[in-house]
């Protein structure tokens, strides 16, 4: 046993860049488990550059120069994130407010429909767990509406947070791709020279994340425009909330759809009932979640993240339980970064 330990440290840890990654990797976890809030914003920049590097590259790939291409890029990143900021935004927050009002009336709707299948089918059906389970809906409606619908003087520092972020994220996002070539020589300065397996891991890492990233910013997009285009077809109750909510829902894989069909569902059935209607709506939704994770998804990812179903759920659980919120968004890019690195670990030679 101990010659075994022996053999896998002398194989995988003695190597000159083993080492370096292990300081590498344990001064960036060090510095996220510290001030991750704090440096949320700028791996958000990050993401959005990586974004639009894509675009600059398309525009690039029809002829344009580099400067037009990335000022071309910048100029869209600006409308859009003007064009959500000022346009969707405030009609998103304006739904959120009349859906939490609802919530608790959705609740007592679902309760009746379910109230008439148990008298309609009495032995199939018990009345004790579903009491107890529209009693628990109830009270969470009820507490989440209430802390949302309180916003008030005690938030003023977030939002004053949030706005600061809102402008420093766009000039993040434009010196990201303006000087990105002297940013990555400064941060290349900190390592020898001599570094053949970094810089082949740093390769196979910035296509696996530009890939997962850019695919993603894709399907956000175009499951979120399939989804308000089915639910305006049937003039559904805030149209431009769910649909938002299903495209962010891909983030996160398998968890996020399962969590977004409940408020989908809900909407659903207070407005049409069990109705033709109501039907309709669920499987439009059902069909685009299957098109999504049997078509969309191998098209534009193919292999860019080979990640076990297993290995998704622990990431979002082990990053999700250390950065809240902002762990469960990044945590399938960084379990890609973490099967990059087990893939291309540097190894000792063997004798």
């Amino acid at each position: 046993m101990i010659n075994t330990l022996k053999d896998w440290y002398e194989q995988h840890l003695t190597h000159k860049e083993s080492v370096i990654l292990v300081v590498v990797m344990a001064s960036t976890f060090l510095l996220l488990a510290t001030i991750g809030d704090v440096l949320m914003p700028v791996l958000v920049a990050l993401i959005l550059a990586y974004l639009m590097q894509g675009v600059a590259d398309r525009l690039m790939g029809w002829g344009l120069n580099e400067t037009l291409a990335l000022s071309a890029a910048t100029l869209l990143f600006a409308g859009v994130f003007l064009g959500f900021t000022i346009g969707i935004a405030p009609l998103v927050w304006r739904q959120l407010g009349g859906l939490i009002r609802e919530a608790p009336a959705m609740v007592e709707a679902v309760q009746t429909e379910v109230a008439g299948l148990i008298a309609q089918y009495p032995t199939m059906i018990e009345q004790a767990p579903i009491d107890e389970l529209m009693s628990t809906l109830q009270g969470q409606a009820a507490s989440f509406g209430q802390a949302v619908l309180g916003f008030g003087l005690s938030s003023i520092p977030g939002v004053l947070t949030f706005a600061i972020y809102m402008v420093l994220i766009p000039l993040m996002v434009f010196f990201f791709l303006k000087d990105r070539e002297v940013i990555l020589k400064w941060v290349l300065s900190f390592l020898p020279n001599d570094r053949p397996q970094l810089d082949q891991i740093g390769r196979a890492m910035n296509v696996q994340i530009a890939n997962y990233v850019r695919g993603k910013g894709i399907e956000i997009t175009i499951i979120g425009a399939v989804s308000y285009a089915a639910f305006t077809t049937f003039d559904l109750n805030y149209t431009a909330l769910l649909a938002l909510l299903v495209g962010l829902s891909v983030i996160v894989p398998y968890i996020g759809a399962f969590l977004v069909t409940i408020p989908v569902m809900l909407v659903a059935l207070f407005q049409f009932g069990l109705t033709g209607d109501f039907y309709w709506v669920v499987g439009l939704y059902m069909l685009i979640q299957v098109l999504d994770g049997n078509v969309l998804v191998p098209l534009l990812f193919s292999e860019a993240v080979d990640l076990h179903p297993v290995a998704i759920i622990i990431a979002v659980l082990v990053f999700g339980g250390l950065w809240g919120v902002w762990g469960v968004f990044f945590a399938i890019p960084l379990a890609t970064l973490c099967n990059v690195l087990l893939v291309s670990w540097p190894r000792a030679a063997a004798e």
